[in-house]
């Protein structure tokens, strides 16, 4: 994970130490994987049983965040919300009071994005670079080292962050600058949440159909890890609609008509269960707006 710098390309970069600060379900697992690290690790939380298996597989403890400052060039916070944050960074044993210069914080927590740019900015005047940096995929992506990490920052900030975070994660991306990490990632539980929403919809038709909701249950989980789910069909740089003559339009055009043939069968079904479907009559009149190829034919026909 060193690499080499300079001129002639004969200088080799030690890598940063890194600090982490928050042990708690996400923080934990996070950090653990961070004891690899050739760097070394420094890490922080008020629970003196949680930081002292990291001391004794070989990390630094320190007593608050300021310490943390003043040992890593890199520092990870892990804290609950935007106040913490706040404390965290620029409290009176903050980060910012004893950062030095050129430091990086990532802040994984999902916090507003106004609160990372305000941040931010304070930082910089520090010389202190503050990224958003939340993270998908649970406290089993952490320990298996499969989260999805969405940074917001710059790309100086984001080359130095990139190797830390491949311990925990297998997928780190540039957003855009601060602020960016935190709406994508409300995008993505957007989507998230509104797909639980729909699934209690499922749920309610099969059982008013008589059908094992547990059966249903592995069913989904087992196509969803084959086609990928709804993030398959992410796959344009706009939303803007498609023009007939777009590659993408003959292919999202027969997703259209599948769904919509789908979306119709499972509505009469509902009609004749007496089952309430809001999400899925919306979805239908909205699929192939959404898809960017307009109605289909079920869809226009349907009162």
């Amino acid at each position: 994970m060193p690499h080499r710098d300079g001129m002639n390309g004969d200088t080799e970069t030690p890598p940063v130490q890194v600090g982490f600060i928050g042990l708690g379900d996400m923080g934990k697992p996070m950090a653990e994987r961070l004891l690899a690290w050739p760097g070394g690790l420094v890490v922080c939380d008020l629970r003196p049983e949680v930081v002292e298996p990291f001391t004794a597989a070989g990390a630094k403890a320190a007593a608050t965040a300021a310490e943390v400052a003043a040992q890593a060039e890199v520092i990870s916070v892990v804290v609950v919300n935007d106040d913490q944050v706040r404390a965290v960074v620029t409290g009176p044993d903050g980060i910012l009071s004893a950062a030095r210069p050129g430091t990086v914080i990532a802040v994984h927590s999902t916090i507003a994005d106004e609160t990372a740019i305000e941040l931010a900015a304070e930082c910089a005047r520090h010389g202190v670079d503050l990224v958003d940096a939340p993270i998908s995929g649970g406290a089993g992506g952490a320990q298996q080292g499969r989260l999805a990490v969405m940074v917001g920052g710059s790309e100086a900030a984001y080359a130095r962050l990139r190797e830390p975070f491949r311990c925990f994660a297998d997928l780190v991306v540039r957003a855009g600058e601060v602020g960016a990490g935190t709406r994508m990632k409300l995008a993505r539980n957007l989507l998230h949440f509104v797909a639980f929403t729909a699934a209690g919809e499922a749920q309610r038709l099969a059982e008013a159909a008589g059908l094992d909701l547990r059966k249903l249950g592995r069913v989904v989980r087992h196509s969803d890890a084959v086609t990928g789910g709804a993030g398959s069909i992410i796959l344009r740089d706009t939303t803007a609609p498609i023009p007939a003559d777009d590659f993408w339009f003959p292919i999202l055009s027969h997703v259209r008509n599948l769904g919509e043939k789908d979306l119709s069968l499972a509505l009469a079904l509902a009609d004749r269960l007496h089952v309430e479907l809001p999400l899925a009559q919306q979805a239908f009149t909205e699929l192939g707006p959404g898809l960017g190829v307009g109605a289909g034919a079920l869809a226009k026909e349907r009162p």
